[in-house]
């Protein structure tokens, strides 16, 4: 049962979250677990300034032309997976303390994302992350202290058919090798090694996973491979499938099980805000793999919904749904003289998007920590 008491920050946004498209449709049945994706984390309230010139100076004060806040931290995975119609449970603490009440609310009602294996911690207040975009970048300064662990042990995922999970080097995490057992196919990434050991026996969650997905540095390093694409198939000879980003290269997949590979080239935007991209791109590709397309397509979805958040700031703010997909994919081949071939590339998402697409509305958290009830 969900923990959250009933002090919430200003009226609920319930009904918000907007019908979408069910990728998983052809695949349901009724003996399916009630969960398509299970996460657990830690939830950051996330205060984003882009339309910065340059980096902040010293003794100076600047000023941004845009600003949003929203959920961050895992909450950026599970928003982006929710978006694409993926029934998504998200285990976390949460501080009780108005921007806890606002992560909440965001997530449950504005999202539809399943919180009730997450709980408020009485007295603790919310992790708070600034991130500031400029030139294509983005410098983040985070506080938060950790939150009390729970007071019984932590309970066995519930039965789902995929789980997320940031590895950390040296350390296991129980409940990944549980959900595992309980056939539960388990995405990884993994964050930046601070030890530098940069040692794959660090790496001993992998045994569980069905699919990894670094960065070509993070592959590199732990497989001492000189490529970005010589690393990913050394992975895979650790994880089923390996998937490395390769940032405006696009990103190269390998299944070990049955030796196919992939390459799909980056789409080039107007990057607004990187936040978030990466989780994303992993919601991308575990949506395409849910629903069984081939290994391309798998990484050109995960592609195009990392290229599509870019655009707007924020993480979970800017995370596509239905809608900006089927927006994209209209007015991208509407655009006279270029080259008919790239396009092909996505060809596979005839059969999923109505044409013309649904009048749909998008699916954004408001951008603000919440709007009084109106007089």
């Amino acid at each position: 049962m969900s923990t959250r008491h009933a002090n919430h920050h200003g009226p609920p946004v319930t009904g918000h979250h907007a019908p979408c498209l069910d990728p998983l449709a052809r695949l349901r049945t009724p003996e399916d677990p009630g969960c398509d994706v299970y996460l657990t984390g830690t939830v950051f309230l996330d205060i984003i300034f882009t339309g910065l010139d340059s980096a902040p100076v010293r003794g100076t004060e600047s000023w941004a032309r845009g600003m949003g806040s929203s959920p961050g931290g895992v909450a950026n995975m599970a928003t982006a997976l929710a978006r694409l119609g993926l029934h998504t449970s998200l285990a976390a603490a949460f501080g009780d303390d108005h921007y806890g009440d606002y992560c909440w609310d965001a997530l449950e009602q504005g999202e539809g994302i399943d919180l009730s294996r997450s709980r408020t911690v009485p007295g603790w207040h919310s992790p708070v992350t600034v991130s500031m975009a400029y030139e294509g970048e983005r410098t983040m300064i985070s506080h938060g202290h950790e939150a009390p662990p729970p007071e019984s042990a932590r309970d066995t995922p519930p039965p789902s058919r995929a789980a997320v999970a940031s590895l950390t080097p040296g350390r296991r995490d129980e409940w990944i090798a549980r959900a595992a057992a309980g056939g539960t196919r388990v995405f990884a990434d993994v964050g930046w090694d601070e030890t530098g050991r940069w040692d794959p026996a660090d790496l001993a969650d992998l045994e569980h996973c069905e699919a990894f997905l670094p960065n070509a540095q993070e592959a590199m390093r732990y497989t001492r491979a000189a490529t970005p694409v010589a690393a990913a198939h050394a992975l895979a000879e650790r994880v089923p499938v390996a998937v490395v980003t390769l940032g405006a290269e696009g990103a190269y997949a390998v299944d070990g099980r049955t030796g196919e590979s992939a390459q799909v080239p980056a789409i080039a935007v107007e990057a607004l805000d990187p936040t978030g991209a990466g989780d994303v791109f992993v919601a991308g590709f575990v949506t395409g793999t849910l629903a069984e397309w081939p290994l391309a397509d798998r990484l050109a979805f995960a592609g195009l919904t990392a290229a599509l958040s870019v655009q707007e700031f924020g993480g979970s703010l800017s995370a596509p749904g239905w809608l900006e997909i089927a927006v994209w994919w209209q007015r991208v081949r509407e655009v006279a003289g270029q080259d008919a071939a790239p396009l092909r590339r996505y060809a596979f998402l005839d059969a999923l998007l109505p044409s013309p697409p649904l009048d749909w509305p998008r699916r954004r958290a408001v951008p603000t920590i919440g709007f009084r009830s109106p007089v």
